[in-house]
């Protein structure tokens, strides 16, 4: 059993909590309602530089403190930065949540930003930057946001371009912290062998005197699609045909989720039968589809030798143009059934919890209700599916392509069967 509760302060800072009263543990964090789409595209790896300056020391403690306090009672740190969302997160025993917070605190609210941290913190990035660009199937989807989302920050790689990190000064991160490190765009949550109104007034007195703001801003999404090819001398040849996908907070969200998943999710998919199985052109092939607060992007990817792309992309289209008006009654239980398994599962995982549930206040300001969304999965029909594949598979692809592409058929040509 668990007890989820939220509790909004005046200045605007929500805290939920997911109580399961048999764990000894309890993950904590906080999470930011900004990543790299609140960026300016000058400083485009500010979002993801503060999440790593925030270890390296505050007022009260060095960057060795930080890691030590809580590896000292046995618990674990790590944080993340995406296109929304920025997460600080430790999780511990229960006897030790005041220690979590405290930390925590100190690295949202007192961060000093040393100089020499700073400089040694690009360096990494750097480092981190030229590891994804070595990286081809981690390369091909900051290919594919960019050519989806020209020349917008929703677009722009996560991690920053390596001139903008060289450039990167201590005003340009204190500027995108006091803009949108606020309470407002802030939520505090736990998920574990915790009670709400002690974590309540425990974040009460560690989060005081912070003053009430304001719900921070970001450009409306673009999607304008089109290719990006990036010929690069490799093994293998790795491409995303994208399209635009659904908002989180669409009706057809989940199924737009059902539809990735009768597609490309799993051995037992559309796309993994037809192109691996049956005709052994790739070793790797999936759909996504991820979901923003105004847009989302659907995708396929896939890798393959380059002797294979001229005969796979043929497949893939056909897949598209076929899977929204002839799926079956088995294809749709069991793709919902996944859907289902997946997010009961990862609530076995208590920082999975603390995770969905502040990203479910941060975006809809309300709980997760695990069994609302068994029901709203539960409700996707073929007609539903019919509806949103027409919406999706409309829209314009967005083709990015890296490795050896001289058998690629043009973007033209991609265009003109995927609307027949």
């Amino acid at each position: 059993m668990s007890n989820i509760q939220i509790t909004t302060l005046p200045n605007g800072l929500r805290i939920v909590t997911d109580t399961v009263e048999s764990m000894h543990s309890v993950a904590l964090g906080i999470w930011v309602g900004v990543g790299a789409r609140h960026e300016n595209l000058a400083h485009n790896g500010v979002a993801h530089m503060v999440e790593h300056m925030l270890f390296k020391g505050t007022s009260q403690r060095n960057a060795l403190q930080i890691a030590e306090e809580i590896e000292d009672v046995g618990g674990s740190m790590n944080a993340y930065t995406s296109r929304e969302v920025t997460s600080y997160h430790v999780h511990l025993l229960k006897n030790d949540v005041r220690l979590g917070v405290d930390v925590l605190a100190d690295m949202y609210m007192n961060s000093t930003l040393p100089d020499d941290e700073i400089e040694r913190e690009r360096q990494v990035i750097l480092q981190e930057i030229g590891m994804c660009n070595d990286t081809p199937d981690d390369l091909v989807f900051d290919i594919h946001s960019e050519t989806a989302y020209p020349q917008q920050s929703l677009g722009a790689p996560i991690l920053g371009r390596a001139a903008n990190i060289e450039a990167m000064q201590k005003e340009h991160l204190n500027g995108y912290i006091n803009q949108f490190y606020t309470p407002a765009n802030t939520v505090i949550s736990a998920a574990g062998g915790v009670k709400h109104e002690e974590f309540v007034a425990l974040v009460s007195e560690l989060f005081e005197g912070q003053k009430q703001s304001d719900p921070c801003s970001f450009d409306s999404a673009d999607y304008q699609g089109g290719e990006m090819r990036l010929a690069k001398d490799l093994e293998q040849s790795h491409f995303i045909l994208g399209f635009q996908g659904i908002n989180r907070l669409d009706e057809d969200y989940y199924a737009a989720q059902v539809l990735s998943s009768i597609l490309g999710s799993g051995m037992s998919s559309r796309l993994f039968q037809e192109v691996r199985e049956k005709r052994g052109l790739v070793y790797s092939i999936f759909s996504f589809h991820s979901g923003y607060q105004d847009d989302g992007q659907f995708g396929i990817y896939a890798g393959t030798g380059p002797e294979k792309l001229d005969e796979i992309i043929p497949v893939i289209c056909d897949e598209v143009l076929k899977v929204g008006g002839d799926v079956t009654g088995e294809e749709l239980d069991r793709a919902k059934a996944q859907l289902k398994a997946g997010m009961l599962i990862g609530r076995e995982s208590m920082m999975t919890r603390a995770d969905q549930q502040a990203k479910y206040a941060l975006f809809r300001n309300k709980i997760l209700d695990p069994e609302g969304l068994i029901r709203a999965i539960e409700t996707v029909d073929t007609s539903a599916i019919a509806r949103v594949a027409e919406k999706i598979f409309s829209t314009k692809p967005t083709l990015a392509a890296l490795g050896p592409l001289d058998r690629l058929e043009d973007y033209s040509e991609i265009e003109q069967r995927l609307a027949a």
